[in-house]
């Protein structure tokens, strides 16, 4: 599938989200603990999602968040990693601050990805023989900044607990963000209103922001500098280059 196709396929999943908003038909269910929420319409869009794509390109894998689909162990050929609702959470409590995100990768290089803000209707797509689009205008890398001149996007738990210097690096910052929602954050970095983010992701996470940010030439990997493994949870940075070198050097001390 091409990206205008993509595109296409998210704004669709997008007008669903929606109409479930609108008729409150929402069975809301936890995972893990009390605030890991899924709902029925998490499972709903994954299943759409991945009915279209299967159809297009019947031979392509896939990873995605809900109903089995969280592991792959063989990432050769192209394949497809989605998050139906990037931030649940926000979505049930707040109905706004969550995207709709694939990323496609082809032998584990980058080549497409797709980060759909639902209720700002903002589509940033993209890949590297491409470059970077917000609803279909090309954009320029931002500014590659320091920390100190920019808001850093940070995990609240992180923060709180001053994780690997998290909250010193708030510090260093002109300002802290906090809104719960990976696809949200990174879209931000992308648009220039961020200079970093910090959070603890799944690869669904971060897979679509991450095609985009290489694009940029912005950095992304674990907090120690290691590459992301698209296996599990990690602790994930990310950020223009300046700021990115300024923050893993920090990380890295001891507290």
């Amino acid at each position: 599938m091409d990206r205008e196709e993509i595109e296409v396929l998210l704004r669709q999943a997008g007008e669903k989200i929606k109409v479930a908003l609108d008729n409150t038909n929402i069975q809301v269910d936890t995972k893990t603990n009390r605030k890991d929420l899924v709902t029925n319409i998490d499972k709903e869009i994954q299943r759409f999602l991945i009915e279209a794509i299967v159809k297009q390109d019947p031979h392509a894998k896939i990873m995605a968040e809900e109903n089995g689909r969280d592991q792959l162990n063989d990432f050769s050929g192209r394949v497809y990693i989605i998050d139906p609702i990037d931030g649940t959470l926000n979505f049930v409590l707040e109905q706004e601050n969550f995207c709709v995100m694939i990323g496609i990768y082809e032998d584990q290089q980058p080549v497409l990805g797709f980060i759909y803000d639902v209720m700002k209707d903002q589509m940033l797509s993209g890949g590297p023989k491409i470059g970077v689009y917000c609803n279909g205008s090309r954009l320029d890398a931002p500014a590659d900044l320091r920390i100190e001149d920019g808001l850093l996007g940070l995990n609240s738990g992180m923060y709180a607990a001053n994780f690997h210097h998290a909250r010193d690096l708030g510090q260093k910052a002109m300002g802290v963000r906090m809104l719960g929602c990976a696809g949200v954050e990174l879209s931000a970095l992308l648009l220039g209103q961020r200079i970093g983010y910090i959070s603890n992701l799944s690869p669904w996470d971060y897979a679509a922001g991450g095609v985009l940010l290489e694009t940029f030439g912005m950095k992304m990997s674990r907090l120690d500098g290691t590459p992301l493994s698209f296996s599990g949870r990690e602790y994930f940075i990310a950020g223009t280059k300046k700021a990115y070198t300024e923050m893993i050097a920090l990380t890295k001390q001891e507290n």
